[in-house]
């Protein structure tokens, strides 16, 4: 089994850059402390500032990443840091990664009656794992009973129970947590499974069942989130997940005109008590499917307020393409067109119709409302699926000169579909867009292949382009020490790395070994700097590293004909940190001293 194929710069794409810059410096502290493979499942423990390390999950289909989940508590822009650390030890150190049988490849090597003593045993040592399992064989058993052609309106056949003792531990683990002293975020991922057991009954189309675990969930937390506001733990993340699911769940549920006064006043009594917003479920409740504006539009009679009677709230967006999702599972296409179109919601709007092979009609209402590089991407990529190719470069073209986020990723797939199609100039100029989105030596050597003879008059606006680009992260330091170090330009990639930080050792030492013919001075400057302040902070853990800047110095003393300078220096240092066992002994060990 083997994994993705990873670049730095893929990584990079995944997170901001302080969050890879991170992940980089706990890639370079050996945070990383044991990474498995089970199949396409890559699983890491990841040592971070709380008590317990960090569970790291990786789940990939052949050479595509499909998720990666962290135990942590970050929410903002891309992965954590903790993922980025994972990657970088897979990418860079392959040979760490255990591999280990499947969940499958166990249970089959169980019959019957072993798997039921396994799990008995696993009760045993984890006993609320009792409840998780009541609350799985409920939803399974539900799955899995035959329709019911008769049944009425609300019938309920999953037990909540469960679902309200889970969310009663987890709140208990969360304060058990805090009063450890965790300073992130206590609540789990754990929560956010169990609220999507009720996505998922929502999505089968089991509205009443999902409706019913959901009043489990909001009530419970509604009534115990005090225990942990109280060491200041936020719900806004957790209502907010409630809040889009119950929508969906309103929506695909059958409730008698009782049950909505009911649920009316259940939101509005949590939405008060645990000062949250169910803003959205309300109106979804409010309107059903019958709202006169929505069965207008849904018919096809657009107006300029859309499905609004007046101005539309801050969560129409939200709300429209929860409809939308719906009306695509009950394949009610011609509705869910209307809907997009009348929503403003393009990217679902123009993907649908690529998907009904309605390819004429993607490419006039793409020249009139494709606004962003993400929906380009989004549509190309439909389009290529249904077997339209020229049609998918054309509409990747025109994304390139739209705003958006996704300029590399769109630059790099548009590059490599105009290459199988045998557009060469497409190709290059799309490839000259991804190195500007985000440099890499990668990108930089497939230029020079496909420029052929145009290359020397390209690599200079490459270069100069390079030279200017002001972003940061080891990323786009590494792509440009390596590019300048092929051209032989020692005097630029000394300047990329003269500054960073000593966790970027590698790039440093890579630049020093060739510079050290022809610029020793700066060698011995530049590494003499990056020791002394380790052995000044009188961390012994890092005389290591001091150790190994010191073997730059002496050889680039050596091949500036400066021995005796180094002498000098040596004896300097001996005399200043003599107390320095540790040190001393590694001088030594090196020949150094």
């Amino acid at each position: 089994m083997t994994i993705p194929q990873l670049s730095e710069a893929t990584l990079r794409s995944y997170a901001n850059p302080k969050s890879f810059q991170r992940g980089e410096d706990y890639y370079q502290q050996g945070a990383v402390e044991s990474l498995t493979q089970r199949g396409q499942l890559l699983l890491a423990t990841v040592e971070g500032n709380e008590i317990y390390p960090y569970h790291v999950s990786v789940q990939f289909e052949g050479d595509e990443i499909t998720s990666a989940n962290c135990t942590c508590a970050y929410s903002f822009d891309g992965w954590c840091k903790h993922i980025i650390a994972t990657l970088l030890t897979c990418l860079r150190q392959p040979a760490r990664i255990e591999e280990r049988p499947t969940l499958e490849q166990l249970l089959d090597r169980l019959n019957e009656v072993q798997t039921q003593q396994l799990l008995q045993e696993l009760v045993a040592e984890y006993p609320d794992l009792l409840e998780t399992i009541d609350r799985l064989v409920n939803r399974l058993a539900v799955s899995l009973a035959p329709p019911q052609s008769s049944q009425p309106p609300r019938q309920i056949t999953i037990d909540t129970a469960p679902y309200r003792s889970q969310v009663r531990r987890i709140l208990r683990d969360a304060v058990r947590y805090l009063e450890e002293g965790w300073e992130e975020d206590p609540v789990p991922e754990e929560l956010y499974d169990l609220i999507g057991e009720a996505q998922i009954l929502a999505e089968q189309g089991d509205g009443n069942n999902a409706f019913a675990v959901l009043e489990a969930i909001t009530g419970t937390c509604a009534e115990n989130w005090d225990e942990v506001e109280e060491y200041g733990a936020e719900n806004d993340e957790v209502a907010q997940t409630l809040n889009e699911i119950w929508t969906e769940a309103i929506l695909v549920a059958e409730l008698t005109p009782t049950e909505k006064v009911d649920l009316q006043t259940n939101l509005e009594s949590w939405q008060d008590e645990w000062n949250a917003d169910f803003a959205m479920s309300l109106e979804a409740l409010r309107q059903g499917w019958d709202y006169p504006p929505l069965q207008q539009v849904l018919k096809g009679e657009i107006t300029q307020l859309r499905v609004w009677e007046g101005e539309s709230p801050y969560y129409a967006d939200d709300l429209a393409l929860i409809r939308l999702k719906i009306l695509n599972r009950q394949q009610r296409y011609p509705e869910y067109l209307y809907l997009a179109q009348a929503e403003g919601q393009t990217e679902q709007f123009l993907t649908m119709l690529a998907r009904l092979e309605r390819i004429d009609a993607v490419m006039e209402a793409a020249d009139k409302q494709l606004a962003s590089m993400e929906q380009a991407l989004a549509v190309a990529r439909v389009l290529l699926g249904q077997g339209a190719t020229n049609e998918a470069l054309q509409i990747a073209q025109r994304g390139l000169i739209l705003p958006g986020n996704c300029g590399y990723e769109l630059a790099t797939w548009t590059s490599k579909l105009a290459e199988e199609l045998e557009e060469a100039e497409t190709a290059l100029a799309a490839k000259i867009k991804a190195f500007q989105a985000q440099p890499s030596f990668t990108d930089y050597r497939k230029i020079q292949t496909l420029a052929g003879e145009d290359w020397e008059i390209l690599k200079e606006d490459l270069l100069d382009y390079l030279r200017s680009y002001s972003d940061w992260g080891l990323g786009i330091e590494s792509a440009k020490v390596n590019i300048f170090l092929q051209e032989g330009l020692i005097d630029d990639a000394i300047t990329v790395v003269s500054d960073l930080s000593s966790y970027q050792s590698n790039l440093i030492h890579q630049v020093m070994e060739a510079a050290i013919s022809k610029h020793p001075d700066w060698v011995i400057e530049n590494a003499q700097r990056r020791a002394e302040s380790i052995m000044d902070a009188k961390k012994a853990e890092h005389y290591y590293h001091a150790a190994e800047w010191l073997r730059k110095a002496r050889a680039a003393y050596y091949q500036a004909g400066k021995q005796a300078e180094w002498s000098a220096y040596r004896s300097q240092l001996r005399q200043t940190h003599a107390r320095k066992y540790k040190l001393m002994g590694l001088l030594k060990q090196r020949d150094l001293e």
